[in-house]
């Protein structure tokens, strides 16, 4: 019997990114607790680092691909699959072009090191523009406000936990969500350590949630309502002479702009329309100046609103003139280990929305993405570039995204599809290929992604904890494979031409850049000195020698490398956050643009709203769970139950008003259906606030998640039909919209 051994691994399951380390017996992974030596987590684990060995066992899980024959799924060899997206894909380019191929990017992607890496090569080798993702159910906002704001959409502040003397909370419940554009293993450990050291907390949210417990302050507005109260702390900052730029000064234009904008909110004109009294605006607007550093951070409950973009937009005005941002204690711009080397500053192209629309409603493209909420009509409506064709990976936008049902219907109505996806559940269940890969603990981790949003700067590799099966090949390889084949490749095509590709054409860029450590070099020797077992590593290690930590292939000898990383298991430390103005700006002034005129031109649609009737009835916020993570979790039992539970909060008042009991099922009804859930009473959410999770919603026939299956729970996002959004970014508004809730 072989015996146990362990083995490290970054947690894919939250934007956390703990250190795990796991115990394994033949080649199962049978416990998983915190890495102690971890450089950055220290050794804090939450339950769903805990339970990695069910997430990664999960007999659900898909081994083989599915193919459908006479409408049927069934289990196919690898050779067989390929050779189905190749015959597939080639049918609709020739009847309808490439352009006729959508891609739906799901939010596990950022949770791989291949969903990092190989979706673009993807959309490049299909040649289209019909691309969505998760970031408009979720923190796209925050990218284009950025993007207007410092001329990069990744360039995104985040607040300097261990520093800051007053963290600002909006929209976010970090001590259950484990942080979210704010990479921070153990949130909860550095509010603690925030409130032990003197520092305030302040949250504002509709919800008495477990970080608003926590709280020195909690306001609580009307659901929506943000971004005028954000405008009318602004008023206060100009109109009591509470403003300075400190060190940012001479960076900044824009400001009078924003002075002349923020004179019609005043804490008394939207103090009823957010149901939050003048004064403790004003309180607000003075403790965040007073304090030495402070950081306001905001969240889903910030961005997934009708003024979404104008919310997170005032998060960062408050930020520059308090003078916090960019300092240290105030929202600060990580430096990721694969970012590229920082360039002299200078003006940039900026950044720029609506270069192409959706076909049926016109909606503007931001960040190379169109709305989820649009994918639906994208398929069913009739017409030229209608979608015919649609690639899922790591996606299921019929529980996600608004009108699942709609979007039901449309997806079986495809000529094609193909989804890369361990699980076989409500959207993928209209593919004719899946494609599945293997479980996390037989692949490599590197966090591309959240090292743009983490709050120290650092480097963590792990390679994979158990290896593959004889046959059957990782995400790299099936990605890789999907991008030849859907470029028009046949399926004999060597997969390793991709990592080449992008090597190849990585190298000629940076050898031509006079900027560049290598420039002037052989791209064929550096790429000839590349390390790494597999195209992924050479990629990883390419990146991190072109980094702004790395060696610059032998320029600087003690610089990082792949070899370098996996000779330090347990991560590199690179530091705290550093400031980066003006060399991070990419905007055509080379300054911050406060007052960027695609925003300002959405502020009086914000004044009209202040200003117009308050909204009666209930209204709708959605929650998250400290065991789940949107709609991937709940098929593993050590997550279920508890508190983990699909109910609809409802605060006393309302729920004799309206003859609601607790546990007894409710009728919710929204523009875009109806759908019931028990009620859970509780004064955790203001009256006039009704709260329900998102990701649920697993009744579907045809799916195979056995344990989602027993306790299904509903689907909030059936509530909406779509026309929803926050125009400045595309975002679909799943909190604060208007229900009706009655006994069922």
């Amino acid at each position: 019997m072989a015996s146990s051994r362990t083995a490290l691994r970054i947690c894919p399951l939250c934007e956390a990114t703990c250190g795990l380390t796991l115990t394994i017996d033949a080649d199962r992974v049978t416990g998983a607790r915190g890495d102690r030596d971890d450089v950055f987590s220290a050794g804090f684990i939450c339950p769903k680092g805990a339970a990695f060995g069910q997430v990664d066992g999960d007999p659900d899980r898909l081994v083989r691909p599915l193919v459908r024959r006479d409408g049927v799924l069934a289990e196919a060899t690898w050779a067989e699959a390929y050779a189905a997206v190749a015959d597939g894909a080639a049918r609709v380019r020739a009847a309808h072009g490439a352009a006729a191929t959508g891609v739906y990017l799901g939010n596990p992607n950022v949770h791989t090191i291949a969903g990092g890496l190989y979706p673009p090569m993807i959309i490049r080798a299909l040649g289209t523009r019909a691309l969505f993702s998760a970031s408009t159910l979720d923190q796209m906002p925050k990218q284009a406000a950025c993007g207007h704001l410092y001329g990069d959409a990744l360039a995104v502040p985040v607040p300097d936990l261990d520093r800051t003397d007053h963290l600002v909370v909006i929209g976010g419940n970090p001590l259950v969500s484990n942080g979210s554009l704010a990479t921070a293993a153990d949130f909860p450990g550095k509010l603690k350590a925030l409130r032990r050291r003197g520092g305030r907390l302040t949250v504002i949210d509709p919800k008495r949630t477990r970080t608003a417990e926590l709280a020195d302050l909690h306001i609580s507005p009307r659901p929506g309502t943000d971004a005028a109260l954000l405008f009318a702390v602004v008023h206060v900052l100009f109109d009591e002479g509470l403003t300075g730029l400190g060190h940012l000064e001479g960076h900044v234009t824009g400001v009078d702009e924003v002075r002349a904008l923020a004179r019609d909110f005043t804490p008394e004109a939207v103090a009823a329309h957010c149901d939050v009294p003048a004064e403790r605006i004003r309180t607000l607007a003075r403790d965040l100046a007073a304090a030495p550093s402070a950081a306001v951070y905001g969240r889903l409950g910030s961005t997934a609103v009708r003024f979404g973009t104008l919310a997170s937009w005032l998060i960062d005005v408050l930020n520059i003139l308090t003078g916090n941002l960019d300092r240290p204690g105030g929202a600060m711009f990580p430096l990721p280990a694969t970012a590229r080397a920082p360039r002299p500053a200078g003006p940039g192209r900026g950044f720029t929305t609506g270069r192409w629309h959706s076909r049926v409603s016109g909606h503007p493209e931001v960040a190379s993405e169109l709305p989820a909420a649009a994918l639906a009509e994208e398929i069913d409506t009739p017409g030229e570039g209608r979608i015919r064709a649609l690639v899922t990976i790591a996606g299921n936008p019929v529980l996600s995204a608004p009108d699942g049902a709609r979007l039901d219907r449309a997806l079986a109505g495809l000529d094609f599809m193909v989804s890369v996806d361990p699980y076989l559940n409500e959207t993928t269940r209209h593919a004719d290929v899946v494609l599945p890969p293997p479980p996390p603990s037989r692949g490599a981790h590197y966090d591309f992604a959240f090292g743009n949003f983490s709050v120290r700067n650092n480097a963590r590799y792990s390679p994979p904890a158990i290896p593959l099966e004889d046959g059957r090949p990782g995400e790299p390889e099936i990605l890789a494979r999907l991008a030849l084949l859907l470029g028009g490749f046949g399926p004999d095509a060597d997969p390793a031409l991709v990592d080449e590709q992008a090597v190849s054409h990585r190298l000629a860029k940076e050898t031509a850049d006079p900027h560049s450590a290598v420039h002037g070099r052989d791209p064929a020797e550096l790429a000839a000195a590349l390390t790494g077992e597999t195209g992924y590593e050479r990629r990883l290690d390419m990146m991190l020698r072109l980094g702004p930590y790395g060696d610059g292939f032998g320029a600087d000898p003690g610089g990082l490398t792949l070899r370098r990383l996996l000779d330090r298991p347990h991560g590199i430390d690179l530091g705290p956050l550093r400031p980066r103005v003006p060399e991070v700006l990419r905007t055509a002034s080379g300054t911050i643009e406060l007052a960027p005129a695609a925003l300002t031109a959405d502020v009086p649609r914000l004044l009209a709203a202040v200003t117009g009737p308050s909204g009666a009835g209930l209204v709708l916020i959605g929650r998250r769970h400290l065991r789940s993570n949107n709609s991937w979790m709940h098929n593993v039992p050590a997550l279920t139950g508890g508190s983990n539970r699909c109910t609809l909060q409802v605060h006393p008042e309302d729920a004799t008003r309206l003859g609601l009991v607790d546990a007894a099922p409710a009728r919710i009804k929204g523009d875009g259906g109806e759908i019931e859930a028990p009620v859970e009473v509780t004064d955790a959410v203001r009256p006039g606030v009704v709260s329900l999770p998102h990701g649920w919603g697993h009744d579907r026939a045809g799916t195979r998640l056995t344990v989602a299956a027993r306790e299904p729970g509903a689907n909030l996002n059936q509530l909406l039909d779509g026309t929803l959004l926050d125009p400045l970014s595309g975002t679909a508004v799943l909190n604060g919209f208007p229900v009706q809730v009655t006994p069922a």
